[in-house]
């Protein structure tokens, strides 16, 4: 189980990165409220990602200093962070990206 939840506070962490920067640029993007959320949107959008990551991770028992050590437990963080990377620049990398809730 703590090796599920290390994989998505990793998830959480890294989804949270671009949200907070484009909020704090005052730029728009993406978020599941809406296709041009706000920058204050995103920051807190970012802010609830970091949260809960954050959250996560104490809650398995893992630390910052362990995503250091190449254990199962944060090679499991890293491949969370490297999924949740991934499928964003697949996601953004069309012109017309949006989530399926989003209507056309």
């Amino acid at each position: 189980m703590n090796l599920l939840l290390g994989f998505i506070s990793g998830m959480f962490l890294t989804n949270g990165m671009p949200h907070f920067v484009s909020g704090i640029m005052g730029k728009s993007h993406m978020t599941p409220f809406g296709k041009d959320s706000s920058a204050i949107t995103n920051i807190a959008w970012g802010y609830i990602n970091f949260l809960v990551g954050f959250w996560l991770l104490n809650v398995s028992g893992g630390s910052l200093a362990q995503l250091r050590t190449f254990d199962s437990y944060a090679i499991s963080f890293w491949i969370g962070s490297f999924v949740i990377a991934l499928s964003g620049g697949w996601l953004f990398s069309k012109p017309n990206a949006s989530f399926p809730w989003f209507k056309k």
